[in-house]
């Protein structure tokens, strides 16, 4: 998923300077930009996880896919609209099971509903994917939810079928040690090597901050300057 301001052009390999990132296209660099908002000065907290096994019903049980895509509150979106903003969040997964942020999510809101999101620099806190989706959109960027995350069910019914050959990963806790700080990762949303990772880290329950890089992302710049260059998941 790109960000609002993304934009990108093929220009001659002499107009970027040595020591930029990019890439390239049929002997040709690709010049990515972009227009970030305000960023938070703490990282918004997000309680949640892989929500597969859930997306079975909508295949085991055709008859009630209409009202299950109208009705989904999908975890997804989230991700997504972290990646437009270009937003570094701090990841508390809670799979089924879990034994640590599933009980911390019901004693600060009375409940366990998914996704939950808490703003340490605002003191919001709230459920609902598109609750959380207009609220960082219109603190962190121009107020405008991108066109394929506000298509109501079409957009619930193309994440379900993205998702088909992960069934199951991500969603049930694997035992596992806490880390005593979170854990620190590069990565994007649309990144199919990104996500397998994800999985792992959410079945583990590991907490993680998650330094957006979708295309385009100035963090793109920076990760390439301390590694000498770009790949999809970094862990630190």
């Amino acid at each position: 998923m790109r960000r609002v301001y993304y934009s990108a052009s093929l220009v001659s390999e002499n107009e970027i300077p040595p020591g930029q990132y990019c890439f390239e296209v049929g002997g040709f660099k690709v010049k990515e930009t972009s227009k970030v908002g305000t960023r938070p000065e703490k990282p918004i907290e997000i309680y949640e996880f892989e929500r597969y096994s859930d997306y079975l019903l909508f295949f085991s049980f055709p008859s009630l896919m209409l009202a299950l895509v109208a009705a989904f509150n999908c975890l997804q979106w989230v991700r997504e609209i972290v990646a437009v903003l270009d937003i570094d969040v701090l990841f508390y997964p809670c799979p089924k099971n879990g034994p640590d942020f599933r009980p911390k999510v019901a004693q600060m809101s009375g409940k366990q509903q998914f996704p939950y999101m808490v703003g340490p620099n605002t003191g919001v806190s709230m459920y609902e994917s598109n609750e959380i989706i207009k609220y960082l959109v219109g603190k962190y960027g121009d107020g405008s939810v991108p066109l394929m995350l506000s298509l109501g069910p079409l957009t619930t019914l193309t994440a379900v079928l993205a998702l088909i050959g992960r069934m199951g990963k991500g969603a049930s806790y694997a035992p596992s040690k806490l880390p005593p700080e979170p854990l620190e990762i590069w990565s994007y949303e649309a990144s199919p090597f990104c996500k397998i990772v994800r999985e792992v880290l959410v079945e583990l329950e590991l907490p993680h901050l998650m330094r957006s890089c979708a295309r385009g992302s100035p963090k793109r710049q920076l990760l390439y300057e301390k590694v000498g260059t770009f790949s999809g998941t970094l862990f630190r």
